[in-house]
């Protein structure tokens, strides 16, 4: 079977842009001297690094727009550590798709807490979907090749999706800085329903035309695997709470320390979620290594996620729960925050675990442009599996529907999900890090490989 080479990103897929366009980002001019013998400055005032995003997709269409990330970093004594950071992205495909966010951090807004927020629409006309419980939900390439005898569509693996996100979360210390209490709240919204193909066939020669066929979303509603007061998506209001412990030296790249947190979700159905009231826990331990002061280290992260109790809706199954999380994707295990090189959303289940090894090399630092930038490597084994099944209905007698042997859910036993691969890191005044992350799965059934182009380390 031919392997697909998959671009899983909503960034610049023009790997040189975002490399002239990361070294043309302006400053203040505000700056002194390094103190650390590092050569490099230390950064006083506001600055900001910029991004385009460019891409093309024969299905979503051209995408356009920016991403913008402003630091304050006042008189410098705090300096790599900023103490206001403001993130904002707006980007569009032209059939539809786009991301629309704002995300603030800061230490100092109110003394002794630390706040993070995030204000988000995110529109998806091609979310990945594949089934529930790993393995046991068969994935088939040929369903999306167009070369292949058993070509069915490019979306038969996708549905649409619109999210609404407002998030705020506090933390604040209880034993000096290092171990946290974190409290917050949420309001989500997804609206859910088939790929409207008819919008992406839109001045699309005949040929290129996509099939209005039914995708295996639609299948799963029409089998009773989704239910019908989820298949269109809701609100999941929550509240978080949980304990953090995090020595490490410095957050957007860390040589030592560690990182571990337990965190409850909770969406009690008087919230306004309905029929869906459930609670959830995430508990992650991160640890950092220096091999070479300065410039090789290693990382590893491991991740728990499951159900306590209640009734989670289908589409919050792949909502990844955390601390603190920068990224506007917090969707499931597979792409570009979880398990890279997989597809997007392969792993989902009712309770999950996930890790990540990686080494990563410091190879050179320099002063350009009146910036402090600094390159580095990274190579990385990821890995996941579901360990909680999702329960899927038994349905008898006439109500029980007809699914095809080669969709029907069970076929095969879940096992680990792996991948491998490297990246490559430029990073500006210590902070502001563009990432490229190149994955590969080690078995077909996850996909063929993925490049990620974004912002920041992976943890």
């Amino acid at each position: 079977m031919e392997k697909k080479f998959i671009i899983r990103t909503g960034r610049p897929l023009l790997a040189l842009l975002f490399v002239t366009a990361f070294l043309s980002a302006f400053s203040n001019e505000n700056q002194e001297p390094s103190t650390d013998g590092g050569g490099g400055v230390v950064k006083t005032g506001w600055t900001f690094g910029a991004l385009p995003a460019i891409s093309y997709n024969s299905d979503l269409g051209f995408q356009y727009g920016a991403l913008i990330n402003l630091y304050y970093f006042g008189d410098g004594t705090t300096y790599p550590k900023y103490m206001h950071s403001l993130y904002g992205e707006v980007s569009r495909y032209t059939k539809g798709s786009g991301i629309n966010r704002m995300f603030y951090d800061s230490e100092y807004l109110i003394p002794g807490i630390r706040i993070t927020s995030d204000l988000s629409l995110l529109t998806e006309k091609a979310l990945d979907f594949y089934g529930f419980n790993g393995y046991e939900a068969p994935y088939h390439a040929a369903f999306e090749d167009e070369e292949d005898p058993d070509y069915i569509s490019r979306m038969f693996y996708r549905h649409d999706r619109q999210m609404f996100r407002f998030t705020t979360d506090f933390q604040g210390g209880i034993i000096g800085r290092e171990f946290r209490w974190i409290a917050g709240f949420g309001l989500l919204h997804n609206r859910v329903g088939p790929v409207d193909v008819q919008s992406l066939n839109e001045g699309k020669d005949e040929v290129d035309k996509l099939p209005e066929v039914p995708g295996l979303y639609d299948k799963y509603v029409e089998w009773g695997l989704i239910g019908e007061e989820e298949k269109d998506g809701g609100w999941t209001n929550h509240l978080k709470l949980g304990l953090v412990y995090d020595t490490r030296d410095f957050e957007p790249h860390p040589m030592r320390g560690v990182w571990s947190e337990v965190v409850l979700f909770v969406a009690p159905a008087f919230l306004g979620n309905g029929d869906f009231g459930y609670t959830k826990l995430s508990a992650t331990h991160r640890q950092y290594f220096t091999l070479v002061e300065d410039k090789l280290s290693l990382a590893y992260r491991v991740n728990y996620q499951g159900t306590l109790g209640g009734t989670v809706p289908f589409y919050m199954q792949p909502y990844m729960i955390s601390s603190f999380s920068a990224s506007s994707n917090t969707d499931g295990l597979g792409g570009s925050k979880t398990v890279r090189g997989m597809l997007r959303n392969r792993v989902v289940g009712d309770a999950f675990v996930f890790g990540n090894a990686e080494l990563r090399w410091k190879f050179l630092s320099t002063v350009l442009f009146n910036q402090d930038i600094y390159l580095a490597m990274n190579a990385f084994l990821d890995a996941g599996q579901v360990v909680g099944k999702i329960d899927l209905p038994v349905l008898l007698g006439a109500d029980r529907p007809i699914i095809p042997e080669r969709l029907a859910p069970g076929q095969e036993e879940e096992g680990l999900h792996t991948t491998v691969g490297a990246g490559l890191k430029v990073v500006m005044n210590r902070n502001f890090i563009v990432s490229a992350d190149f994955g590969k799965a080690l078995d077909e059934r996850d996909g063929g490989s993925g490049l990620y182009i974004g912002l920041n380390f992976l943890f």
